[in-house]
């Protein structure tokens, strides 16, 4: 719980900084290019994830659903690929004025898994006849070596958000050579899921990435910039997404949750053009 508060207060902090910054009013400056590279750790809303498959006579719901993330990161991060653990990246630009407004392509690898052994409340129809009742759902190897069922955003929920972004200068030394900014960040985008799941006697869809439906993410980050262009950024986030049409064996599956995430990036920033003094 302790992590959420973390997140939800930086979040607050972000969007708060108008008042807290007067005294801190950030330099005239030319437009400024930025790119970053972190990871990232979520926690998921409960949801019901809906099944149809019509040739099959299936059009049911799981209710209530527990999703986790799986990092990565924290399973020895120089000893795997770099795309691998729950990665993120933002590409950026800052308008040449004092106001400080930019853009931003905004992605985040995330994973949705459900499993966990959960035993899953299951309505509908199943077989062309009303089904109320339970099932368990556990997790498997990427093979689906065993008869289990299990539901994977593995290779990605993938949230993609073309942001408005917002800066104010916080504080930095007499040269410039260390400044503290803070950030807001909202947007909205299409998800890239990797979908992968299995569910009772029936074979393994064929996973795949997919165009999966649409997210709304508000972001608010503390950036500190060392000696002008490297920066470090510790960023609390929350997302909604509605996945629709995901792949599953014979059928459709549609599901909607809400994210809360953290973010730690390294990025890079230099400035372009002339100086605007107005």
């Amino acid at each position: 719980m302790r992590p959420i508060l973390i997140l939800f207060a930086v979040v607050a902090i972000a969007f708060l900084l108008p008042s807290a910054s007067k005294a801190q009013t950030a330099p005239p400056h030319r437009g400024e290019f930025y790119f970053s590279w972190g990871y990232n750790t979520e926690w998921f809303t409960h949801s019901n994830l809906k099944i149809s498959q019509p040739e099959l006579g299936n059009n049911y719901s799981f209710r209530n659903i527990r999703g986790h993330d799986h990092r990565g990161w924290d399973e020895g991060l120089f000893s795997k690929a770099l795309t691998i653990p729950q990665y993120n990246y933002r590409i950026g630009y800052f308008f040449g004025n004092k106001k400080d407004w930019g853009i931003e392509i905004n992605f985040d690898h995330t994973k949705f898994i459900f499993g966990d052994d959960q035993l899953v409340h299951i309505k509908g129809t199943m077989n062309n006849k009303p089904y109320d009742g339970y099932a368990r759902f556990r997790e498997n190897d990427a093979a689906g070596a065993d008869s289990s069922s299990y539901y994977f955003l593995n290779n990605g929920a993938n949230f993609l958000l073309f942001n408005i972004v917002k800066r104010w200068r916080l504080a930095a030394n007499k040269t410039g050579s260390i400044q503290i900014d803070g950030l807001s960040k909202f947007g909205i985008g299409p998800v890239v899921p990797h979908v992968q799941n299995k569910f009772f006697n029936q074979p393994e869809n064929n996973p795949g990435f997919q165009l999966g439906g649409w997210n709304t993410g508000l972001e608010g980050a503390l950036r500190s910039t060392f000696y002008k262009h490297v920066y470090l950024e510790f960023a609390g986030k929350l997302d909604y997404a509605r996945y629709s049409n995901l792949e599953i064996y014979k059928g459709k599956a549609k599901q909607a949750f809400g994210t809360a995430e953290m973010v730690l990036s390294l990025g890079y920033t230099f400035k372009t053009g002339r100086k605007h003094e107005k």
